[in-house]
């Protein structure tokens, strides 16, 4: 089982240096998509397959929304792929610094450390629905400003993406 949480951890590295190191809306979001079913793998092995399921549901739509807009936005004739000598060097780069924290973190982690939220077998209220609960409860006015923040960066991400040649809106 820890071989294939390994496994898990190991494709969520791998997912989020391609989304770090790849400029390109296009390509990137294949990293996005990657990296958000591996870590929701990661919640499931741990205790949370509500709440997983809830995330990747969400995170993906909103993530559709986003490279939608962006890709409109981002009109590129020529988008840098993952071949380019850039994208490359970076993505080299990333790993190489994520192996070298790794290795200096080593020695303080081990299998042991991680164990499950729920240790029942037939427990009725499981953690992550009690948290998802409590959330909407008692933290509506946390959700409203998350709201906010995420249309903000919504905002930001097309801003940023844009570029000089103004996308798909520039004047024709």
């Amino acid at each position: 089982m820890n071989y294939i949480f390994s496994l898990f951890l190991v494709g969520l590295v791998v997912g989020l240096v391609a989304v770090a190191s790849n400029p390109a809306p296009y390509f990137a979001a294949l990293g996005l998509v990657v990296a958000a079913g591996v870590g929701c793998g990661v919640l499931v092995g741990y205790g949370g397959s509500f709440l997983s399921l809830v995330l990747f549901l969400i995170y993906l739509g909103g993530m559709l929304v986003v490279f939608a807009y962006s890709a409109a936005l981002a009109a590129e004739p020529f988008p840098e792929s993952w071949g380019d000598r850039s994208v490359l060097g970076y993505g080299a780069g990333y790993v190489l610094v994520v192996g070298v924290a790794g290795w200096k973190f080593l020695g303080g982690w081990y299998e042991g450390s991680w164990v499950v939220a729920d240790s029942k077998e037939f427990f009725m209220v499981r953690g992550d629905m009690g948290g998802v609960a409590l959330m909407y409860s008692f933290g509506g006015g946390m959700l409203i400003v998350s709201g906010w923040v995420l249309l903000l960066t919504l905002f930001v991400v097309l801003e940023l993406t844009r570029g000089l040649s103004r996308g798909a809106l520039r004047a024709v």
